[in-house]
């Protein structure tokens, strides 16, 4: 990795990073107006190559179809939200917002709970 590409990725984590804690005060804010978003929360964000498009990787614990009812809710939300990052971001644009339920995560906590499980039966067994 050349040094302009490596100082490209450290300026998209840093991008990331900071729409994931603007993002994550601004539902926190939601949340707390509008109770259809309760129990919801931002798992992650990825820019895309172009950083036109900004993914929000949302969770909820009762499951994908739960998140897409609440996904229809937050979809009304979507300008406020630009707005709220647009005054946030110093750039010229303001990144397209898209919605996604994050699967990713669901199978991080199935893996570590099969490994709680193994474990627990070695500890049994020894």
């Amino acid at each position: 990795m050349n040094h302009s590409s490596n100082l490209s990725f450290i300026k998209r984590s840093q991008k990331e990073s900071l729409l994931l804690r603007e993002l994550s005060k601004m539902l926190l804010q939601l949340s707390l107006d509008d109770s259809e978003l309760s129990g919801l929360f931002i798992n992650r964000v990825e820019l895309s190559k172009n950083k036109g498009v900004c993914i929000i990787y949302f969770y909820d614990p009762n499951g994908p179809e739960v998140f897409e009812q609440k996904k229809r809710r937050l979809i009304l939300y979507k300008p406020s939200l630009r707005k709220g990052i647009a005054m946030t971001l110093d750039g010229r644009y303001t990144p397209e917002l898209k919605f996604a339920f994050d699967e990713q995560f669901e199978k991080q906590q199935r893996i570590e709970n099969l490994i709680e499980t193994v474990k627990k039966d070695f500890d049994k067994t020894n």
